[in-house]
């Protein structure tokens, strides 16, 4: 589905010997390329081990895979799991073309999943989505279904726009007159109330300033164009029988607990696991039980 115009000898289909040890959790990522079929180069990143089960985690709305960090610097997960995680197109180091042809129709959204899948090798990975990532692991089944996958784990996830309920208070903060306004300080004020919506425990200030920087990469065009999307995938949640963990915080004030409820109670055998007091990133916030969930699921789904 996609070419890599960054390569590595995994790329190149040189296979590491066995005995090579996993780079160290502080290795810098090996970074890729990847071009998905409209044309959009998205900025990948991989960490870890390279003979590891795959892992691919997905984004948030104006978040970037550097919101991962806690997961593909950590030493456990480093050394058993190859991780993945990439920039979605307009966020990040990724294309930012002008158009909604590029970011409305769900296909654009699969296909570009399934180019990092295809051109980085992965075998059928664990696919993580976080908020707006659920939006994006919909379409991909919903285009090209679920079996390249080996497990999903839905955090804080969209997995529903039929229900305006399930949505919390921090979402007021975007649309043209918040974060996608054409007037530079009312953008950074919304940017800013948005990001400490997305948290319960709030990150550090250097933390949070990283966050910042990357949340304002994300240009007033790109951030218009992913709002009202609409979501109905209730029929490929059902069908689906591969295993599903279900993560999210019981203080989500962005997607509400209730989403992640209704997206436990749609897919068959899914597992949920709520995290109390903790908001809608539960992976920054409690990120060892995040890491011990996600490592169990990605063992279970190997074996």
């Amino acid at each position: 589905m996609g070419s890599v115009a960054l390569g590595s000898a995994a790329l190149l289909g040189v296979k590491p010997a066995r005995a090579q040890p996993a780079p160290p959790a502080d290795a810098p990522p090996r970074q890729h390329r990847v071009r998905a079929p409209d044309g959009v180069e998205v900025a990948a990143y991989e960490h870890g081990n390279p003979q590891g089960p795959a892992i691919l985690f997905v984004h948030g709305y104006m978040q970037a895979a550097l919101s991962w960090d806690r997961q593909t610097r950590d030493p456990g997960l480093a050394r058993e799991f190859r991780m993945v995680a990439y920039d979605i197109r307009g966020h990040g180091m990724s294309g930012k073309p002008e158009g909604d042809a590029f970011y409305k129709p769900g296909k654009a959204w699969a296909d570009e999943v399934g180019a990092v899948i295809d051109a980085l090798g992965l075998r059928r990975p664990v696919l993580v989505g976080w908020s707006y990532g659920g939006r994006i692991m919909g379409d991909y089944i919903a285009e090209h279904g679920a079996g390249s996958l080996s497990a999903m784990n839905w955090v804080g996830a969209t997995s529903s726009a039929a229900d305006p309920s399930r949505f919390g208070r921090g979402g007021r903060h975007n649309g043209p007159n918040g974060g996608a306004s054409a007037d530079p300080a009312t953008a950074i004020r919304a940017t800013v109330a948005f990001l400490r919506d997305c948290f319960e425990v709030q990150p550090s200030a250097s933390d949070f300033e990283t966050m910042l920087a990357f949340n304002m990469m994300v240009p007033r065009h790109v951030r218009l164009a992913l709002q009202g999307r609409p979501m109905d995938i209730d029929a490929k949640l059902r069908a689906l029988s591969l295993p599903t963990l279900v993560t999210h915080g019981d203080q989500d004030k962005l997607v509400l607990a209730s989403m992640g409820r209704h997206t436990a109670a749609t897919v068959p055998g899914a597992r949920l696991s709520v995290y109390e007091n903790i908001g809608h990133a539960p992976f920054w916030e409690d990120a060892p039980r995040f890491n011990r969930e996600l490592a169990a699921l990605a063992r279970s789904a190997a074996r």
